[in-house]
């Protein structure tokens, strides 16, 4: 059986994985094939604002949009994700309704015009995830990971471990309770 995860599709941390990179981490599928995958966690908030990391960019070295961290690694590179195609053109398709990359100048305008409703449709991320050949398929079956659908709408949720909460829910009956499990169940 080949456990291959498409595109847009979300990866919930199973509840008791305990990696510190991972836990009770959303993670948003870019690509999977027989080299290996990648995508991007967006639950994990960096701490960081845009303008720490393009400090000479016009509109985007201003900016204090908040920055997650997509991954433990490439910590040197920025990506976002968004469901704005029309006014941040150039980015590509991951889901019907979620994009990524895109215009920097495009970005910074959307960013500058109006940051409080920019965050529910934007993410920008440092870092990534990724998984060499096989390396995710076996994740997959040795239960490190629930796939669930898209969700636009858990993409770009502030509250990181309700976004956890709601793409395992969004599993339907096999997910049943799962999100109420701790980590570790000698926290009980």
């Amino acid at each position: 059986m080949e456990l291959r995860v498409d595109t847009g599709t979300l990866l919930a941390a199973w509840p008791d994985l305990q990696d510190p990179n991972f836990m009770h981490s959303v993670l948003l599928m870019c690509q999977h094939s027989d080299e290996g995958a990648h995508g991007f966690i967006v639950n994990r908030p960096a701490n960081l604002v845009v303008r720490t990391l393009m400090p000479d960019h016009p509109a985007l070295g201003k900016s204090d949009f908040p920055v997650y961290l997509g991954g433990p690694v490439g910590h040197d590179t920025m990506q976002f994700v968004h469901t704005l195609p029309t006014e941040i053109p150039g980015g590509y398709p991951l889901t019907d309704d979620i994009w990524m990359g895109g215009d920097l100048d495009a970005l910074g305008k959307v960013l500058a015009a109006d940051p409080v409703a920019a965050a529910a449709s934007i993410r920008i991320l440092i870092g990534y995830s990724g998984w060499g050949e096989g390396q995710l398929e076996g994740e997959l079956q040795g239960g490190s990971w629930i796939p669930a659908p898209a969700c636009t709408e858990a993409v770009f949720m502030d509250d990181a471990d309700g976004a956890w909460r709601r793409v395992v829910r969004s599993i339907g009956p096999k997910g049943g309770g799962l999100e109420n499990l701790p980590p570790d169940i000698r926290w009980n």
